[in-house]
C-alpha cells in the first residue's frame, strides 16, 4: 500500500516517516495489514539534502495541499492510507487569515475530495488521520475540557481545525473515507529553529537553556498547558490510524494523551534532569499576542476515550525532557 504524509518534511512528518518504514506495514482499506511500498512525503519546503532514515520506499515531493491537481496525482491509487499534518499553525494562521483558508480549509477539502475518488464504496475505503488541535476550543470552554465539550474557538486555526474534524465526521458518514481526527496538545521539544506556532516557547523555553542559552519566556511562569512528548505524538498517531473505525463510532475525533504543567514545572524538570548540564536561565518578557492566543486554549485536555482505545499515554514532563536529551543532545 501507499502512504502519504501531508507536511511531511516537517519535524512531526519526517519522524513519523521514519516510524513506519521501521514498522513496514499497517492496515490498508481493505482492513488488512500490508507491506508500505510507496511513501510520500509532500510539503510546500522540502531539505537541501535527504533525511536520514528514509529508504528507497520514500519520495519527497514539492508542493501545497492548495493545488488541487498536485493533491491529486498524489492520491492516486485505492491502495492508500493518509496523515494529514499540513497546516498553517496558529501564529501564523492569526495573522494571515486568506492563508489559512487557502490551506486549511481548502487543501484539507482536496485531500479528502482525492481520496474520495478513489475510494470503493463497500470494498475499499481509505483511512485517513487529521492531526487537529486542542485549539479548537477556548473562550466559553476554558480550564478542563473533555471530548465532549462544546468547540468556541478563539483563533482561525483552532476554527479551521474545527471545521476540518466536521468535514471528516461527514465525509466518513458517507463512507467517502475512514477518517479519525487527533487533537493535539502543544508538542515538544521541537529542535532547531523555532516555526511560527504560538506554543513555540513550549519547546524554546527547554531547549534554549539545555543548549546554555538564556530564554525570555513570553506567558507567565504560571500559566498551565496541556504539552506532549513527540514521542508520544508519532505513537498516537500511527494508533489511531491502526484502529478500526467501527469503534470510533460516528464521531471521528477526540483529544489525544497529554500532560497539564505550569511553565514553573517545567522550569523545574529540565533543572532537575539536566542538572548535570550549564544551562541557561528562563526570565519573562510577556508578549501580550502570545498571551491572548494561550488564553483561547484550555489548561487541561481530558483524553479519557483515547485511553479506553488503548493509544499510548503521555509518561509526563521529565521524561519528555529525558527525551529530547537522548535523541537531540549530547549526553
Amino acid at each position: 500500500m501507499k502512504i502519504v504524509i501531508t507536511g511531511g518534511a516537517g519535524f512531526i512528518g519526517l519522524r513519523l516517516a521514519r516510524r513506519i518504514l521501521e514498522i513496514g506495514r499497517l492496515h490498508g482499506p481493505s482492513g488488512k495489514l500490508e507491506p508500505v511500498d510507496e511513501l510520500v512525503l509532500f510539503d510546500v519546503v522540502l531539505p537541501a539534502e535527504r533525511p536520514s532514515g528514509l529508504d528507497e520506499r520514500a519520495t519527497l515531493v514539492r508542493g501545497e495541499v492548495a493545488d488541487r491537481d498536485a493533491v491529486a496525482k498524489l492520491i492516486d491509487r485505492p491502495d492508500i492510507g493518509v496523515f494529514h499534518l499540513a497546516s498553517v499553525v496558529s501564529a501564523g494562521a492569526e495573522q494571515d487569515f486568506d492563508l489559512a483558508l487557502r490551506v486549511n480549509l481548502t487543501g484539507h477539502i482536496h485531500v479528502l475530495d482525492a481520496l474520495r475518488r478513489v475510494s470503493v464504496p463497500g470494498n475499499s475505503c481509505p483511512r485517513h488521520v487529521f492531526a487537529s488541535s486542542l485549539a479548537v476550543y477556548g473562550g466559553l470552554a476554558s480550564g478542563q475540557v473533555t471530548d465532549a465539550t462544546r468547540q468556541t474557538p478563539q483563533t482561525t486555526y483552532g476554527m479551521s481545525k474545527s471545521v476540518g474534524e466536521l468535514l471528516i465526521n461527514d465525509y466518513s458518514r458517507k463512507g467517502f473515507v475512514d477518517g479519525r481526527s487527533g487533537r493535539l496538545a502543544a508538542v515538544i521539544v521541537r529542535p532547531g529553529k523555532p516555526n511560527k506556532a504560538a506554543s513555540g516557547f513550549a519547546s524554546g523555553m527547554i531547549r534554549e537553556p539545555l543548549n546554555g542559552i538564556d530564554y525570555e519566556l513570553p506567558i507567565p511562569l504560571e500559566t498551565v498547558m496541556p504539552l506532549v512528548s513527540y514521542r508520544t505524538v508519532i505513537d498516537g498517531l500511527i494508533a489511531l490510524y491502526e484502529i478500526d473505525g467501527a469503534r470510533l463510532g460516528d464521531d471521528r475525533a477526540l483529544n489525544m494523551p497529554n500532560v497539564s504543567v505550569t511553565m514553573a514545572d517545567v522550569v523545574a524538570s529540565f533543572s532537575r534532569v539536566a542538572a548535570h548540564r550549564k544551562l541557561g536561565k528562563v526570565s519573562v518578557a510577556v508578549d501580550p499576542f502570545v498571551v491572548s492566543v494561550v488564553s483561547g486554549w484550555p489548561t487541561h485536555l481530558g483524553a479519557v476515550r483515547a485511553a479506553a482505545l488503548g493509544l499510548p499515554p503521555e509518561p509526563g514532563i521529565d521524561a519528555i525532557i529525558r527525551a529530547y536529551i537522548e535523541d537531540y543532545l549530547e549526553p
